[in-house]
């Protein structure tokens, strides 16, 4: 499924819809590829403090907030970033959690390979890195064994929105988009 541009918690519950219905085996694999509209969202391990700027300078910025059920702690979602949701029915494809996470930051780092942007994973740190930089975020949910929730890849998003957070919690690195390494952003269909 390919959308447009989307609020955060209307694909929240078309994943929910999808999972259940995976769960169910009524549908096969499904892969949700959107931007949306801008939005912080909290993991279940969000520590709301992260969100460095009040509602006011969130209205002012046009930055909703939403809690999450997937993974992880804070970060931003909007226009310019390619967000991806396997719906996947893991033992169909021989692979625990943790797997599967590596796999989608392998996916990620050959997609930036083949614009020639050269990127690594962090130890101890879901995501995907360019220098000192996160260039893609990622947090998954597994309901009954399948996966919702996924990556988001910053392709040529408003940069300014990252310092209304910390990202992920994470105070040692910034981050990137593929525009700003590139000097250029590349069509998001390309990267789609």
């Amino acid at each position: 499924l390919t959308l447009g541009r989307e609020p955060y918690e209307r694909v929240q519950a078309l994943q929910n819809r999808l999972v259940d219905r995976r769960q169910r085996g009524e549908i096969g694999d499904a892969l949700i590829l959107l931007e949306h509209e801008p939005v912080i969202t909290l993991g279940r391990r969000a520590d709301p403090a992260h969100i460095l700027a009040d509602a006011e300078a969130l209205a002012t910025a046009g930055v909703a907030v939403c809690r999450s059920e997937r993974g992880g702690d804070v970060t931003y979602h909007g226009p310019g970033q390619l967000v991806g949701y396997p719906i996947l029915y893991l033992p169909d494809h021989q692979l625990g959690a943790s797997d599967y996470m590596h796999r989608l930051e392998e996916v990620i780092a050959l997609t930036l390979a083949d614009f020639g942007i050269a990127s690594y994973r962090r130890d101890g740190i879901i995501g995907v890195w360019v220098g000192g930089n996160k260039i893609a975020a990622l947090g998954v949910r597994v309901r009954g064994q399948v996966t919702f929730h996924g990556w988001a890849l910053n392709v040529a998003t408003d940069m300014r929105h990252w310092g209304l957070i910390i990202p992920c919690g994470i105070t040692d690195g910034g981050v990137t988009s593929m525009a700003l390494e590139l000097g250029a952003a590349p069509p998001m269909a390309e990267v789609r």
